[in-house]
């Protein structure tokens, strides 16, 4: 099977428009980039994405093509920060893939491009490199929002051009739509390794309307959580 890596992204949400908030820094080590340098621009502001079966799910509206996004050459295992323009403040879990209190989860993945990133839809296979999700204490939960998230390059991924997506899943509103926010940077990773990276999935599809972490009532005995989509990839 041939890898298309994805770093992801964190998955967060808001109802106002001009209140919402988007990934648009980034940093490699302490070097931090332009707003829009090597991360894909969206058309959508900072709005959130709510279709499950959207291919702006994969990078957002207007991401789809990287045809006028740099790409940042960086060596695997180095350190990476996503960076949104003002804090996040809705609670859901925050992912990255190769996905404080708020109401939101955070994702990180990846998925290798075929050939040139730049070229590159998001269309091939995406695994998961890391989540933030939510920490029970008391009866109570807190998420991580802020500012910034930050993790590392898996050190064992083949060579190659990739997107790398956060996410963060709003989910502050049960009842309602939850709400994806989502950004991926153009990265093109050398010094890794040889790993098949495991479980992939592809976006759309990762996440089902059926998923508990998706349908999670926050507000209503919530003491646990699953975060959607594959299980992390790990070297």
């Amino acid at each position: 099977m041939k890898l298309t890596t994805v770093f992801t992204a964190l998955t967060l949400g808001v109802a106002d428009v001009s209140g919402h908030y988007i990934f648009q820094q980034f940093s490699l080590g302490s070097k931090k980039f332009a707003v829009y340098e090597h991360i894909r621009k969206n058309s959508n502001y900072n709005s959130p994405v709510t279709s499950l079966s959207s291919n702006d799910l994969r990078c957002n509206v207007g991401g789809n093509s990287g045809a006028s996004t740099t790409v940042l050459g960086v060596t695997a295992g180095d350190s990476f920060t996503f960076t949104s323009d003002v804090a996040v403040y809705h609670q859901g879990p925050i992912s990255l893939g190769r996905n404080d209190e708020t109401d939101m989860a955070y994702n990180r993945y990846m998925s290798k491009a075929p050939g040139s990133v730049n070229d590159y839809d998001g269309s091939g296979d995406w695994f998961k490199i890391f989540d933030w999700g939510p920490t029970f204490s008391g009866g109570q939960s807190s998420w991580p929002l802020r500012t910034t998230y930050q993790y590392n390059i898996p050190k064992c991924i083949p060579n190659g051009e990739y997107l790398l997506r956060i996410q963060s899943l709003a989910i502050h509103n049960p009842g309602s739509v939850p709400q994806f926010y989502v950004s991926c940077a153009q990265l093109n990773v050398t010094g890794g390794g040889n790993s098949n990276p495991s479980p992939t999935v592809k976006i759309p599809g990762a996440f089902k309307a059926t998923d508990p972490g998706y349908t999670a009532n926050i507000y209503n005995n919530f003491n646990s959580y699953t975060v959607p989509g594959p299980a992390v990839f790990k070297c």
